[in-house]
């Protein structure tokens, strides 16, 4: 299988592909979350309570993946995917017209609310068939690098993007005319779409004989470290999504940041993430994922130690700190968790696992945002107080996501004491594939 995967330019084409599928997507990623996200909800009048309510749709959203384990013997999961894609990313795009039209501004929220829920729920639905339609054509001794290679694409190239929506959005609001750049990035997402669709269309179809052949249900419920794995995932959206998720709106008015300099600092901080993605992946190769997780979730804990002194007073300091250790644990935590799942998984469960892990999780992410939106708007309304200590409501949730990491280092040494690799793996895949050429060749 490694000769297979290795040498046969189809499948390096494949990952070629996968590289710019995903940056694409991370693209679009950008532009409808944080900063931005911000920026439209503030236009249209939206309360902070409200919009960090709405940043973690993205977590609530993979509480949908579990209508993936429903696509594991479905036949055409191409076309779905490729439709899917397109539906999603069009609810996204809309999302930047939403607020210029002729609407009551309670019609024009609703709108905005439910195309940004639906939107998320699609993507969720088709993300993990496509990651393990991808994923097939990457070498499994190869998986941290590859993955860290693909998190570098994106992460270079989104940091052009997001310099270019960080000044388009502040030129037209210094003029005046912030519907005008509205306009434009709507634009802008259109085309890409027709690209990412591009994409997909010139991609491979996934294979799909093992898991039409094995998967069940009850076998998914049968792996006895699955548990484990979706505790771990839960535990991490939550620390991320009880902080992160009100981050957007404390830069553009606690703290004052301008759009440009928010996206400078999501530059930078992407840069940090590019350069230390693949000594993270070399790392994971060679020590394992679990060791390469301990280490990122200890840069987290540093990073949210750092969030919790960070006030208007010195924010354009200490926020930048925290971002890039942020974004420095983030060079190896999502494609580790991942590869961890795949190394504990059978490869005939990997959609429906990764479909429960993520519905799980995010989930959890949703609903611990839901749980902190009251304490947000209190702290705000009590004049930036808390039992009548001088506290933002971003430092107070900071000082949770800290302790809640703590927790997740401790269970990551003792839980996951001993790096297992999935063999099977590489045998099936390998039958897989030496079919395949056989075919080709004949």
């Amino acid at each position: 299988m490694k000769d297979v995967l290795q040498t046969n330019k189809k499948y390096a084409i494949m990952r070629v592909l996968y590289i710019f599928e995903a940056a694409f997507e991370y693209f679009f990623t950008l532009a409808v979350g944080s900063v931005y996200l911000a920026k439209l909800t503030a236009y249209m009048g939206i309360s902070d309570k409200v919009t960090g309510i709405l940043t973690a749709f993205v977590s609530l959203g993979c509480g949908f993946q579990m209508l993936a384990i429903f696509m594991a013997k479905r036949r055409n999961k191409k076309r779905l995917i490729l439709f899917g894609s397109l539906l999603n990313q069009f609810l996204f795009i809309f999302l930047y017209f939403i607020p210029i039209l002729r609407m009551s501004r309670r019609t024009k929220t609703a709108l905005f609310i439910v195309m940004l829920l639906v939107a998320h729920i699609i993507r969720n639905a088709i993300n993990s068939p496509k990651i393990n339609w991808y994923m097939s054509f990457v070498p499994l001794k190869q998986r941290g690098r590859f993955t860290a290679k693909k998190e570098i694409v994106s992460l270079v190239s989104g940091m052009l993007v997001t310099y270019a929506l960080g000044s388009l959005m502040d030129h037209y609001e210094t003029i005046g005319d912030i519907r005008t750049a509205f306009i434009i990035c709507g634009c802008c997402l259109t085309a890409l779409m027709f690209l990412y669709s591009g994409i997909l269309l010139a991609t491979e179809k996934p294979q799909e004989d093992i898991e039409k052949q094995k998967f069940s249900v009850k076998g998914l419920f049968r792996e006895k470290d699955l548990i484990k794995i979706v505790l771990l995932f839960t535990l991490w959206n939550i620390a991320s999504y009880a902080t992160t998720s009100f981050m957007g709106t404390y830069q553009t008015k606690e703290l004052g940041f301008s759009t440009a300099f928010a996206s400078i600092i999501i530059a930078i901080t992407s840069l940090i993430r590019a350069i230390f993605s693949q000594p993270m992946g070399k790392l994971a190769d060679k020590r394992s994922f679990r060791n390469m997780l301990i280490v990122c979730f200890a840069i987290e804990l540093l990073a949210f130690g750092v969030s919790i002194f960070t006030a208007p007073s010195n924010g354009k300091v200490l926020y930048p700190i925290y971002s890039g250790l942020y974004c420095l644990g983030m060079a190896g935590i999502n494609s580790g968790m991942l590869n961890l799942m795949y190394d504990y998984v059978k490869v005939e469960n990997r959609t429906g696992a990764y479909a429960l892990i993520q519905t799980v999780s995010g989930i959890a992410g949703f609903l611990i945002t839901l749980l902190f939106s009251p304490l947000v708007e209190y702290i705000q309304k009590n004049g930036n107080q808390i039992f009548g200590l001088p506290l933002y409501a971003q430092q107070v949730l900071s000082i949770f996501s800290f302790l809640v990491v703590a927790v997740i280092l401790l269970y990551m040494y003792f839980g996951f004491k001993n790096s297992k690799k999935n063999t099977e793996t590489e045998n099936v895949i390998a039958e897989r594939t030496d079919g395949e050429l056989s075919q080709n060749v004949s």
